[in-house]
C-alpha cells in the first residue's frame, strides 16, 4: 500500500513539474512575440517621425498639401505595442504608404525637391526604418512560429489549452513604394 501511495505522489509531482516547465516555456515564447511587436512599434514610430520631418520640409513647396498630410497622419497614427495585432500594424503601414505616395506625387511636381539634400537624407532615413521594420517582422514571425508549434504539439497543447495560450497570427509583408526607391 505504501509503495503505491509513494509512486502516486511521485507521478503527481512529476506531472506538476512538467506542467510548470511547459507553462514557463509558453510564457517565454509569448513574451518574445510581445517584445518583437514592441520593437516593430518603436521602429514604426521612428518612421512616422521621419515622415513628418519630411513633410515639414515639403511645406516650402506645397504648404497646403503638406499641412493636410501632417494633420491626417497625426490624427490616424496609433501606437503599436506588444498586444497589437498584425491588422493594427498593417493599418499603420497603410497610412505611411499613402503619405509616401502623396509625397512622391509632390516630388514629381517640384523637381527641385528631389535635389534637396535634406529631402534625400529624410527619404534615406525612412528607408532605413523600413528595413529595420522588415527585419523585426522576420523576428516576430519566427517567434510566432515557435509558439504556434508548441501550442499545437501534444502533450504541450493540453497545457496551452488549459492556460489559454493560442496560436498567433503571422505578419504579412506588404509591398511599399519606399521599397522601390
Amino acid at each position: 500500500m505504501m509503495p503505491t501511495f509513494i509512486s502516486s505522489i511521485a507521478i503527481i509531482v512529476l506531472v506538476a513539474l512538467w506542467a510548470i516547465s511547459v507553462q514557463r516555456k509558453l510564457v517565454v515564447l509569448d513574451e518574445n512575440i510581445c517584445n518583437a511587436m514592441n520593437q516593430i512599434g518603436v521602429q514604426l514610430s521612428s518612421r512616422f517621425d521621419a515622415l513628418i520631418s519630411l513633410l515639414f520640409l515639403t511645406k516650402d513647396y506645397a504648404r497646403h498639401e503638406s499641412e493636410t498630410l501632417i494633420e491626417t497622419i497625426t490624427s490616424r497614427r496609433a501606437v503599436i505595442t506588444g498586444k497589437s495585432t498584425p491588422d493594427d500594424l498593417l493599418r499603420q503601414e497603410k497610412i505611411i504608404l499613402e503619405a509616401l505616395c502623396r509625397i512622391t506625387m509632390m516630388t514629381k511636381e517640384y523637381k527641385e525637391l528631389n535635389n534637396n539634400q535634406t529631402y534625400i537624407k529624410a527619404m534615406d532615413a525612412i528607408q532605413v526604418f523600413d528595413n529595420m521594420i522588415r527585419t523585426s517582422k522576420l523576428i516576430y514571425n519566427d517567434s510566432v512560429s515557435k509558439l504556434n508549434n508548441e501550442v499545437r504539439i501534444f502533450p504541450t497543447s493540453i497545457i496551452a489549452i488549459i492556460l489559454d495560450f493560442r496560436k498567433r497570427e503571422y505578419l504579412i509583408e506588404q509591398t511599399t513604394s519606399s521599397n522601390k526607391k
